[in-house]
C-alpha cells in the first residue's frame, strides 16, 4: 500500500489531500501552526512510509519543512515552476484543494525522489546571506538619500575625500552638514572638531589637509537652506543610519565567516584568485551544499543562467538566459567574475583569461554573452573543486 500526502501551502493555512494507491481517502484544511501540524503528524503516524509532496512557497513553506525535518519525515519539495509544468496537464480547474490532490496524484506517476536535506549550517548561511544583501540594499538607499539632501545643504562636501563613503566621511558629514558649521569655527576649533569626528587615529598631516580642504570647500559652497532648517537634521540622520547599517553588515559578515570556516568549500573558494571572504561566504549561503547537484548544468538552472532556445522552421531566436532561478546567486557570481578579472593582473586565473577572450570575441560575433559564459565557467570550476576536494591551481588549468 502506497500513501501520498499532497500539501498545498498558503500564507496562514494549507490544504492536505491523502491518497492511497491513487485514490483520495481524506482531505482537510489545516492552519499553519502547532495545532495544524500536530493534526498532520497524527495522520502521518497512521501509515508506514508516507510520501509527502508540497510546493515551495518561499517563507510560507519554511515552517512545514522545519516541522517535517524535526519529526524525521522525508519530503519532496517542488520548485513552483517545476510544479506548474508537471500539473498543468492534470488541472481542469484550479483551487487549493485541487492543487493538493493533483500534487499527490502526480507523485504516483512521476515517482519523485525525496528532497536532499542540507545540514542546518547551510540554511543559517543562506539566512545570513539574505540579511547581508538586504542590509546592502538599505545602505545603497540611504546613500542615495544622503546625496539628495546634501545637494541642498553642502554638495561640495562630497569632494572632501577620494570617495564620498566610509566611516570617516559619514562622521564628517554629521559634524559639518552645512558650510556654516565650518566657517563659524576658528582654525584650532576646526582641527579639534575633525579629530573628534573620527574614531580612527589620524596623523597631523592628514588633519591639516582635511582642515584646509574643508575650509576651501565651505567658502565656495552656497547653502540653499538656513542653519535652522530640518534638512540639516536629515543629513545627520542619514549619515548616522549609514554608520549603523555598515556596522551591522560587518557583524553579519563576521558571523558568516565564523560559520563558513569549518566547511571544506570555504578554503576551496578562497583559493580561487579574486574571491575573498564576502563573496566566498555568500556563494556558500546561496548555493548551499553543492553535493546535492548532479552536475554543473543543474547549478546553472538553479541560478537561472541556463539558455532559453527557440527554433521554428528557418527561424532561430537569439538565446537568452531564463532568469528563473536564484537572483541573489546570479548577482553574487556576477560580482565574483568582475573581482576575478580585476585581480588577474597580479593573480592569474583561467576564468579571467576566458573572460577577456570572450569579451574580445563578443564585440564581433557571439551568441552567448561573455559574462554569462564566464559565470558558467566559474560554476564548473567550483563544482569540480568541491566534488574532488581540491584547491585551485592555475598551472594545472594550463595543462588541460
Amino acid at each position: 500500500m502506497r500513501t501520498v500526502f499532497g500539501i498545498d501551502v498558503s500564507k496562514t493555512s494549507s490544504e492536505v489531500a491523502i491518497l492511497v494507491n491513487g485514490e483520495k481517502v481524506h482531505g482537510y484544511t489545516m492552519p499553519n501552526d502547532s495545532i495544524g501540524f500536530n493534526q498532520l503528524l497524527g495522520d502521518l503516524k497512521t501509515v508506514p512510509n508516507p510520501e509527502i509532496v508540497f510546493e515551495a512557497t518561499g517563507v510560507y513553506s519554511r515552517r512545514l519543512q522545519a516541522f517535517l525535518e524535526e519529526n524525521g519525515y522525508a519530503y519532496t519539495r517542488l520548485n513552483p515552476l517545476e510544479a506548474k509544468k508537471q500539473l498543468d496537464s492534470l488541472r481542469v480547474r484550479k483551487t487549493d484543494k485541487m492543487d493538493a490532490e493533483k500534487l499527490a496524484q502526480s507523485q504516483f506517476v512521476l515517482n519523485r525522489k525525496p528532497t536532499y536535506v542540507q545540514k542546518e549550517i547551510y540554511q543559517q548561511l543562506r539566512d545570513l546571506s539574505r540579511f547581508y544583501q538586504n542590509l546592502t540594499e538599505d545602505i545603497v538607499r540611504a546613500k542615495n538619500r544622503l546625496h539628495k539632501v546634501l545637494q541642498v545643504t553642502f554638495p561640495e562636501l562630497e569632494n572632501l575625500l577620494s570617495t564620498p563613503t566610509g566611516e570617516q566621511y559619514w562622521h564628517l558629514v554629521m559634524a559639518f552638514p552645512c558650510k556654516v558649521f565650518v566657517l563659524s569655527l576658528t582654525q584650532s576649533q576646526l582641527i579639534d572638531s575633525i579629530r573628534q569626528s573620527t574614531t580612527k587615529r589620524i596623523s597631523e598631516k592628514r588633519v591639516e589637509y582635511l582642515t584646509n580642504k574643508l575650509t576651501e570647500l565651505a567658502k565656495q559652497s552656497y547653502c540653499a537652506v538656513k542653519k535652522t532648517s530640518p534638512m540639516l537634521e536629515e543629513v545627520r540622520y542619514y549619515a548616522q543610519e549609514l554608520l549603523r547599517l555598515s556596522e551591522r553588515r560587518q557583524a553579519v559578515l563576521d558571523e558568516m565567516v565564523i560559520l563558513a570556516k569549518p566547511l571544506p568549500e570555504y578554503d576551496i573558494l578562497l583559493s580561487i584568485p579574486g574571491i575573498a571572504e564576502t563573496t566566498a561566504t555568500s556563494i556558500i549561503g546561496e548555493l548551499g551544499d553543492i553535493r546535492r547537484f548532479q552536475s554543473a548544468n543543474q547549478i546553472n538552472a538553479f541560478i537561472g543562467i541556463d539558455l532559453r532556445h527557440y527554433e521554428s522552421g528557418n527561424f532561430l531566436a537569439k538565446e537568452h538566459i531564463t532568469k528563473r532561478g536564484n537572483p541573489y546567486a546570479r548577482k553574487i557570481l556576477l560580482k565574483g567574475i568582475h573581482n576575478i578579472a580585476a585581480a588577474s593582473h597580479t593573480k592569474p586565473c583561467h576564468i579571467a583569461d576566458f573572460y577577456e577572450n570572450r569579451k574580445r570575441q563578443s564585440q564581433m560575433t557571439s551568441t552567448k554573452p561573455h559574462t554569462i559564459a564566464s559565470i558558467h565557467r566559474l560554476i564548473r570550476t567550483i563544482y569540480y573543486l568541491k566534488t574532488h576536494n581540491k584547491r585551485y591551481d592555475y598551472i594545472l588549468t594550463q595543462n588541460r
